[in-house]
């Protein structure tokens, strides 16, 4: 009698071979979507089309209860899937039939179905779950504010954690609808329009819609006591703005600056075209934090932005962003220069506009205030690292970059692209080497040694390369756009802008306490 001897691999193939074919195919969905700076960011497996959230908001106990359902459609047989979530859950149903979960990391839900789920078909996901957002904190810090009247979700790059189980990456953008019941006299403020509100027992209701795509960090949730003005743009949008009624010395001010949102919203689409949703405004609650955030349509500004007077060039930087950041969402947070060196250009064009110092005149500024060896020309806003993604550099060199591509095409071609390029991604992801290859199709010129120069090098550029053609000329120019005699050894130092104290005091726009 011969006995075959199995070893351990041949072993394992005896028994896959004995799982129907079909069984084996299920694999759980990645815990991560796969971004380079955030490996535990969003999941895979399933692309999300919409959220319906259903909560109740106690401003005094900070106590938020929820009740999520998520519609999705699959992207690979899945025998389990994860979600994004940092509260407690208390069930989870899957196509109506309960679920298995289980927790692990910060914030990662893992939930595995009654059967398993086939590739390309739609699912609904229900998850009950409750926590106080302010006691959650993960890395050492908060996408939550607790303020003396409620609480507010709103941080960069993640927010949704805190408030509602998610596909938490931009890359799985979906619509929204919040609904928020808090006590009588509470306002509950999120994205979109307000759809309705209603009084029962002690509570209101406030249901609120974001029609369009959206990324989940970009979704925001304000309870609190706010003065709000409403108003129609001139196209019939619904914009709505909201301060908390203790803002104090910085009242007026926020005011003096929110209340142009629908202005310079105008103005923007001058530059970017058309208004991409369905709404506008923007809220001041009563935070701590000095930032501000593109949340979609209705932007996040703290008081703190307004502590030295209004400041316009903060709203104009935040409702840039709803082209450059919302509509068109990075494919990875390596890509952040499409968002922040576009929303700081719009800033060098307010200033332009308003007759406060042109985008030249801004670049020359910027260019010389750093020296060769000032650290700013070492970070690479093309890909910056996760340490560095919201360094000062991302904006202002990102939007040098810009003012480099302005001059190398002519204003003809610019504005061109950046009308352009909201269109060709309206409501998509897009890289930064997707906007070079698109500068590139528009403008027909070869374009990638300039945006190498400008955006990934880690040293300071050549200052012809600033001005464009000008510097080239044989008349002798001082700092890049500026002219001056022959007579002059070395170049004048560029006068500083009229905008440029304004401008600089949005530096801490995206300083996000982390």
């Amino acid at each position: 009698m011969h006995r075959r001897l199995i070893v351990p691999s041949a072993l394992a193939a005896s028994l896959l071979l004995a799982i129907p074919a079909s069984a084996a195919d299920y694999v759980p969905g990645a815990a991560g979507i796969g971004d380079a700076y955030y490996p535990a960011s969003g999941n895979g497996g399933y692309d999300v089309s919409h959220y319906d959230l259903r909560l109740t908001y106690q401003p005094k106990t900070d106590l938020l209860e929820g009740t999520a359902t998520i519609v999705a459609t699959t992207t690979q047989k899945l025998s389990r899937f994860n979600l994004d979530l940092g509260l407690k859950v208390s069930e989870v149903r899957v196509n109506g039939r309960k679920a298995a979960f289980a927790t692990s990391g910060d914030h990662e839900l893992e939930v595995t179905p009654a059967a398993p789920l086939d590739k390309g078909k739609e699912i609904s996901v229900v998850v009950r779950y409750a926590g106080k957002p302010s006691e959650l904190k993960i890395g050492g810090w908060s996408a939550w504010h607790r303020t003396p009247d409620g609480g507010v979700a709103a941080q960069e790059p993640d927010s949704a954690v805190w408030w509602f189980p998610s596909n938490d990456h931009p890359l799985d953008k979906a619509t929204y609808d919040v609904s928020i019941s808090v006590p009588d006299g509470t306002q509950a403020i999120s994205n979109g329009v307000l759809q309705s509100q209603s009084s029962k027992l002690g509570w209101t209701r406030y249901n609120w819609r974001s029609n369009k795509p959206q990324a989940s960090y970009l979704a925001t949730l304000a309870i609190g006591k706010f003065d709000i003005t409403t108003d129609k743009t001139a196209k019939g949008l619904p914009v709505l703005n909201a301060y908390s009624r203790d803002l104090g010395d910085n009242a007026g001010a926020a005011r003096a600056s929110i209340e142009r949102t629908t202005e310079v919203a105008e103005w923007l689409e001058e530059v970017f075209g058309p208004y991409p949703f369905n709404a506008l405004g923007g809220y001041v609650p009563n935070v701590t934090s000095g930032y501000a955030l593109e949340t979609q349509t209705r932007p996040f500004y703290s008081p703190r932005q307004f502590a030295g007077g209004s400041n316009v060039s903060v709203v104009v930087h935040e409702l840039a962003h709803q082209w450059y950041g919302d509509s068109v969402s990075v494919k990875g947070w390596k890509d952040i220069w499409v968002n922040e060196g576009f929303a700081r250009y719009s800033q060098w064009l307010w200033s332009e506009k308003e007759g406060e110092g042109t985008a030249q005149e801004l670049a020359d500024y910027v260019y010389a205030l750093h020296p060769a060896d000032d650290p700013f020309w070492t970070v690479k806003p093309g890909d910056p690292g996760p340490d560095n993604q919201f360094d000062i550099a991302v904006y202002d060199r990102g939007a040098l970059a810009l003012q480099a591509l302005r001059n190398a095409v002519g204003d003809q071609h610019f504005f061109a692209i950046l009308q352009g390029w909201p269109q060709k991604f309206a409501h998509g992801n897009a890289s930064v080497g997707d906007f070079v290859k698109y500068a590139e199709q528009v403008s027909g010129k070869p374009l990638a040694g300039l945006f190498d120069t400008w955006l990934y090098q880690p040293s300071k550029p050549a200052a012809s390369a600033a001005a464009g053609k000008r510097s080239a000329r044989k008349a002798v120019v001082g700092a890049p756009g500026q002219a001056r005699t022959k007579s002059q050894a070395t170049p004048a130092k560029p006068a500083q802008p009229k905008s440029w104290k304004k401008i600089a005091a949005t530096n801490s726009v995206h300083d996000h306490d982390h």
